[in-house]
């Protein structure tokens, strides 16, 4: 059972963004860097806290979020993977009832989107609700917080993945993308996001 029925945030925010070339937490949207933008979103949310996963690079990004009241987690160890955040992460979080867990690099993310996998897990089986991307679970998604005491230790980059995706389609809330299913990982997809109006030029 956990102890705290308030609602705890995870923003995975350590990775290098390699494949793009620049860091995409510092992307914009109407002059707000993505990272800036999800955190101020979660915390619309009204969590009991909200963690920011950064890696060794640490001072730029803490920077764009000096005005959010958040706390740090440093990932020594990001290039691994997700999972190595969500582990991070974990000794912060495991005790309470609800985390919701999001990354900082999709632009058309909303706190009405986010308030409705809060909503939706607290009805759902499972405790869990998740975001529809490609007709499966994907974040953002709302876990237990015990789920971040049984991390695998293999496949660094599914996280919860695996177990969200094996739940019964009537124990947790899929709720539609919205937009979602674009996140920042490519040249290819900055220049897309920038033609649909989603990041500043």
């Amino acid at each position: 059972m956990s102890e705290r029925a308030g609602h705890a945030v995870v923003l995975l925010a350590a990775g290098s963004s390699t494949r793009l070339g620049q860091p995409k937490q510092l992307l914009r949207r109407d002059g707000e860097t993505l990272l800036r933008r999800a955190a101020r979103s979660a915390l619309e949310t009204g969590p009991e806290v909200l963690l920011v996963v950064l890696g060794s690079n640490r001072s730029v990004y803490q920077a764009a979020l000096q005005d959010l009241p958040y706390e740090t987690v440093i990932n020594e160890n990001a290039a691994s993977g997700m999972a190595s955040s969500l582990q991070a992460a974990a000794s912060h979080v495991a005790g309470h009832a609800q985390v919701l867990v999001l990354v900082s690099d999709q632009p058309a993310l909303s706190t009405a989107h986010l308030q409705c996998l809060l909503e939706g897990a607290r009805r759902s089986r499972s405790g869990c609700a998740a975001t529809r991307l490609q007709g499966l679970a994907g974040v953002p998604a709302v876990v237990p917080g015990d789920w971040f005491d049984a991390l695998p230790q293999h496949a660094a980059n599914a996280g919860f993945r695996a177990r969200l995706r094996a739940l019964a389609d009537d124990a947790l809330l899929l709720l539609p993308a919205g937009g979602l299913e674009l996140d920042i990982d490519t040249p290819q997809d900055l220049a897309h996001a920038r033609a649909l109006g989603l990041l500043d030029p």
